[in-house]
């Protein structure tokens, strides 16, 4: 092999993790890469005084290692069940990462967005840029629905511009999707790669890349500014190889902006402890406040449910929304209970549809939701982020249910009112007695409010 093939393979390995049968060359090439000291590779899996660790996810747990019959080694082999859906990660095998010499990288990126950004906006537009130049991290705490795209959009073509790779990452598929046309449009031109899985841009890298957190598992040292969009969502939250996915992924005095309507407990520590810097918005863009939700008793609603009915409550709530021209968007605790209200409501010759993380169809129902084929979207939590519909009114079926915590009720709470033509919009929960997690979501958009219209009079009496 000479060096010019060499340079062609860089292009395949340069600033990923991958196995061998990733690499999509032969054996050959590899272990002549190797000899010119181009690339280097580590065990997919390294044994320890403390047992197995995987080097693709990070995971240690004894719980996420198995043995099986290995085609490679030809004997039983430790493999990986943490990552196996991105390829099985074993004891025999390795993973090569490029350390030759890199492209060199400089990236042309025009924003045709011609958009105004809001005071809150442009606040947070310009600390981000900051934090690109000082190599910090930084918090955006906005409010959902106080258009945390377009705060994106000034920071991405500065980093763009002095030849840094940004990544934009989000723990859901449905969010990846959601922002995929948005960018595109505003970055006419721009070489954009989407992953996610199943997607058809696998292995890919590109100036900008929008991405949910699991492909992370195949970079190492890639970008050097990573946004995490919904940083507080799941599975990120609680899924640390998710986390040691972002860090192996970041290049060396990388950058991180988190973005959240909802930050963690720890989170808001590390704010005031001065261990991270953030910048909030309370502002929603069209400048109203967030609906602050009700508080509606249903009774033993799921017993109602067992005899194919819905709690009258519900019923005449929907029925006076689609009388008044205005789509509803029911949640529900779960998949079964999704399927079942939508029956229910079908057979009172209502215009529904059910959605669910793994309907096949969920991406066109939203669609066409969106273009008013129907009237009512019963949904689980999969639509509780990064989803906007314009004029729509919000419901939680049990919203006592655990599965709805703070974060996610603030989050559902945020469907409505969003666009500036619809902006107070109902939101309803709808229990079997009051939780701690409900109060909760209820006084967090009252203090965000709060502090809106304190920046509001502030704005009024020319206070800067």
């Amino acid at each position: 092999m000479n060096m010019s093939k060499a340079m062609e393979l860089r292009q395949q390995l340069q600033s990923r993790h991958l196995l061998t049968f990733e690499c999509r060359c032969s054996q050959l090439s590899l272990d002549w890469l190797e000899e010119q000291g181009l690339i280097k590779w580590t065990p997919a899996i390294e044994i320890g005084s403390n047992g197995f660790r995987c080097c693709r996810c990070g995971v240690s747990n004894k719980r996420y290692f198995a043995f099986s019959p290995c085609e490679n080694c030809k004997k039983e082999c430790v493999y990986c069940r943490s990552c196996i859906m991105m390829g099985k990660a074993t004891e025999c095998n390795v993973l090569y990462e490029w350390v030759g010499p890199n492209c060199d990288e400089t990236f042309q990126a025009t924003l045709t967005w011609k958009g105004e950004l809001s005071k809150g906006q442009r606040r947070a537009s310009e600390k981000i840029i900051e934090a690109i130049k000082s190599r910090s991290d930084l918090l955006v705490w906005a409010v959902c629905g106080a258009g945390k795209t377009e705060v994106l959009f000034h920071g991405i073509e500065y980093a763009l511009n002095i030849g840094r790779r940004v990544c934009i990452a989000t723990p859901r598929t449905d969010v990846v999707l959601e922002l995929e046309p948005r960018i595109r449009t505003v970055f006419q031109g721009l070489n954009i790669a989407v992953l996610y899985g199943g997607s058809p841009e696998r292995f890919q890298l590109a100036p900008l890349m929008i991405t949910t957190t699991h492909q992370l598992l195949r970079y190492k040292d890639a970008f050097d500014v990573i946004i995490i969009d919904e940083v507080d969502a799941f599975p990120y939250s609680i899924d640390e190889r998710l986390q040691f996915a972002v860090k192996k992924a970041i290049r060396e005095k990388g950058v991180k902006i988190y973005l959240s309507a909802t930050p963690s407990r720890n989170m808001k520590r590390d704010v005031s402890n001065g261990q991270l810097e953030a910048v909030k918005i309370p502002l929603r863009f069209h400048q109203q406040p967030l609906p602050v939700p009700s508080f509606k008793w249903i009774g033993q609603w799921k017993k109602k449910i067992k005899k194919k009915q819905l709690p009258s409550v519900v019923t005449k709530w929907i029925q006076h929304h689609i009388k008044e021209k205005r789509r509803i968007l029911l949640f529900v605790p779960s998949i079964a209970m999704m399927k079942e209200a939508t029956i229910i409501l079908l057979g009172l010759h209502l215009n529904v549809e059910g959605v669910s993380a793994d309907d096949q169809d969920r991406k066109l129902k939203v669609k066409r939701f969106r273009e008013y084929a129907y009237d009512v979207l019963v949904t689980t939590t999969i639509l509780e982020r990064g989803v906007t519909i314009q004029n729509v009114q919000v419901g939680v079926l049990g919203a006592e249910s655990a599965i709805f915590t703070e974060s996610a009720l603030v989050q559902i709470a945020g469907r409505a009112g969003r666009h500036p033509q619809y902006s107070k919009g109902d939101v309803s929960f709808f229990h079997f007695g009051v939780t701690r997690n409900m109060k909760q979501a209820k006084k967090h958009i009252v203090q965000m409010n709060q502090t809106a219209m304190s920046e509001l009079s502030e704005k009024k009496c020319g206070i800067n």
